[in-house]
């Protein structure tokens, strides 16, 4: 199994998408410079968390016109799997491949640190490795991770089984109190209607090893090679 992590100035999480990666698949990923319009075949890529361009204008906004991004965009459009973790996720948005958009937390302040998640949505290459329900603990850290869409499109994510994860107590409750940046209906992750494009704000890839405090994030890297190895 072949995959790529895109890289823009300002990225600071590829090399740890790297290493998650090579952990789960034994190879190192290609890693791909953002002004590279042309890369190889690969069967998966990722985009991952950081600062692209500074955020300027918007937080991805700049990076979903760069040459690899459009590239990116084409093969998302023809099937392959694209992983989009906090910038990353930001970009998916920006570049329309998920709805919505990603904007100020609404305390208006960087939060970074650990969080529960619910997995609510398992019967995809992303996260068949965990169950339906479980909780999960991952770390976020953004300052742009509110998400927001309108109504008839949360609709949508919510009847079609489109939202991977939630914020959550550590009990599974979905509350308030739960929720770290006041995203819609504790939105933490999503998918698009074909089920291979996965935005999410949480960082898997810092929590996918135990001499990082936690494996949580371990079975989604390890549900990726399996499902696009097989």
């Amino acid at each position: 199994m072949k995959s790529a992590v895109i890289v823009f100035p300002g990225s600071n999480c590829d090399r740890d998408v790297k290493v998650a990666l090579a952990a789960s698949a034994g190879a190192d990923p290609l890693m791909v410079w953002h002004r590279e319009a042309e890369f190889p075949k690969v069967d998966l890529i990722v985009v991952p968390g950081g600062f692209s361009y500074g955020d300027y204008l918007r937080a991805g906004a700049m990076a979903a016109k760069s040459p690899a991004m459009v590239e990116t965009v084409a093969r998302a459009r023809a099937g392959v799997p694209v992983l989009g973790i906090c910038n990353g996720f930001q970009i998916l948005c920006e570049s329309g491949l998920l709805p919505g958009a990603l904007m100020r937390n609404a305390g208006l302040k960087f939060v970074c640190r650990d969080v529960w998640l619910r997995v609510d949505s398992v019967d995809t290459c992303f996260t068949n490795h965990y169950r339906a329900g479980q909780i999960i603990r991952v770390p976020i850290a953004h300052h742009d991770g509110n998400y927001v869409a309108d109504t008839a499109t949360l609709d949508t994510l919510e009847g079609n089984g489109r939202i991977a994860f939630r914020y959550c107590d550590s009990d599974g409750s979905v509350t308030d109190k739960a929720n770290p940046n006041g995203s819609a209906r504790n939105i933490a992750g999503i998918l698009n209607e074909s089920r291979t494009v996965l935005g999410m704000m949480p960082h898997p890839e810092r929590l996918a090893e135990a001499a990082l405090g936690g494996t949580d994030g371990r079975p989604l890297f390890d549900a990726l090679i399996e499902t696009l190895a097989a």
